[in-house]
């Protein structure tokens, strides 16, 4: 963490991928590893007993780790001699027994992930709670649907939270789900043949993801690196509906559009101007966010790795897979921050609908119209009206109403009713019920 980082980090997120975590995590990797070797009786069970008792995070500095670990490009050499010296006696000749530093890395690696993935999830799924409770809330709340920054046809803000509640559903599911399978223990010794630990070597790697709480790989993925490729792939996923989400809080947001805002008092100021009123949560989520897809690639980009062990690639991967934790960890604290705290104007919605003067529904009345005048000559009738309307500053309805060739075929009851927007919504509440019907079905089932 350098800088001014920690802004954007919340604390909790901070300690689970600090180097007391990663620490506590190559220590958690050895104690693991001496006990699983004493169950299946390939070291002594008293020396697996001293080992546990000095795999303790306060008997180690991370920071001397760190500067022994640059003759060895790792902290794991280091860590384990002093281990062993703390370990002392005959029992400290078991500690690390038949492991590769890489075993013991690369175990930690997917223990912090499995933890920071914790609190991670939790503002996911409250993020997603939110948006339900928002898709709930405004199913009739209507409002200008935008396609390329325009509007275009009515939606309603309950469509909108459902969308984003629809994926960020998807993300954690996905996340959740790599956390349970795909989060594996890595022991397969310097080739991955697990010569150093003997017969015993397979029952050990069994029992050793029993004691971490990670899955059971089925050999030592050291230069497969799909696992870690999976992790950041889902990592890198979230943080996209992240910022999709928070971005569309920004822009609705605008003074100009006005239809949301964060509702923390004392929150959002400026610095230079006092009647500023920014959604810092929503900014703050899409700048976490924004980090992501860069580690993403740095990660996927390590994939390739030469042989049974690489020379780099491995060792390149520590730093990325620290910072993407950290950004898609933060992205989605800030984002349950906004979304909880959220202010919807439906009046405001509605006004900005009317700004277009009805033309965002005339289509609807050249569609009426085409049975009698044909579709071309219906689109020109139309456009032609709604051009007027605009030049003029008046309602489109009026517009039409004025119209011989158009009163010949819709009388004023049909116009207005062609024109409003209630009435043009297509399946936004069925759409709407599909996706709080699914999170609730998410919700139901075990993670």
């Amino acid at each position: 963490m350098t800088g001014f980082a920690g802004i954007l980090v919340p604390g909790d997120l901070l300690d689970a991928v600090s180097d007391r975590a990663w620490l506590a995590a190559l220590l958690e990797a050895e104690r693991a590893l001496a006990n699983a070797e004493a169950i299946a009786g390939a070291i002594p069970a008293h020396a697996a007993a001293a080992i546990a008792d000095r795999c303790r995070p306060e008997l180690f500095d991370p920071a001397r780790l760190v500067e022994a670990g640059r003759s060895a490009a790792n902290p794991v050499e280091p860590l384990v001699r002093e281990l062993a010296e703390a370990v002392g006696g005959e029992a400290a000749a078991f500690v690390h027994w038949g492991a590769t530093s890489q075993d013991i890395m690369d175990s930690a690696a997917m223990l912090v992930a499995h933890r920071a993935l914790g609190p991670l999830l939790a503002d996911l799924d409250a993020a997603a709670a939110a948006a339900a409770a928002l898709a709930e809330a405004h199913r009739g709340t209507v409002m200008a649907g935008r396609t390329l920054m325009q509007q275009a046809l009515p939606v309603t803000f309950g469509l909108k939270a459902a969308t984003w509640l629809t994926g960020l559903d998807e993300a954690a599911e996905r996340l959740a789900e790599v956390r349970a399978t795909r989060l594996a223990v890595q022991f397969g010794g310097a080739a991955g043949t697990l010569a150093s630990a003997g017969e015993a070597g397979p029952r050990v790697l069994g029992l050793l993801a029993d004691e971490l709480g990670l899955a059971e790989p089925v050999l030592a993925w050291h230069t497969i690196r799909t696992r870690p490729a999976d992790l950041a792939g889902a990592l890198g996923s979230a943080a996209g509906v992240v910022a999709k989400v928070g971005r569309d809080v920004v822009l609705l947001a605008q003074t100009e559009v006005g239809e949301v805002r964060e509702g923390v008092p004392g929150r959002g100021g400026s610095s230079t101007l006092p009647h500023k009123r920014n959604p810092v949560a929503a900014i703050s989520a899409v700048a976490a966010a924004m980090l992501a897809p860069g580690l993403v690639a740095t990660l996927l980009g390590a994939m390739a790795h030469e042989h049974e062990r690489a020379a780099g690639a491995w060792h390149a991967e520590w730093r990325p897979l620290n910072e993407l934790l950290e950004a898609v960890g933060s992205a989605a604290a800030w984002l349950r921050d906004s979304l909880e705290h959220l202010e919807v104007d439906a009046a405001r919605m509605r006004a900005n609908l009317d700004l277009t003067h009805g033309a965002l529904l005339a289509e609807r009345v050249t569609t009426a119209l085409a049975p009698v005048l044909g579709r071309h000559a219906a689109h020109e009738l139309v456009t032609e009206a709604a051009r007027a309307a605009v030049t003029d500053d008046r309602p489109l309805a009026e517009v039409l109403n004025e119209r011989d060739d158009v009163i010949a075929h819709l009388d004023e009851a049909e116009i207005t009713r062609l024109l409003d927007p209630a009435g043009s919504l297509g399946a936004t509440d069925e759409l709407i019920a599909r996706a709080l019907r699914a999170h609730r079905e998410r919700g139901a089932r075990p993670v």
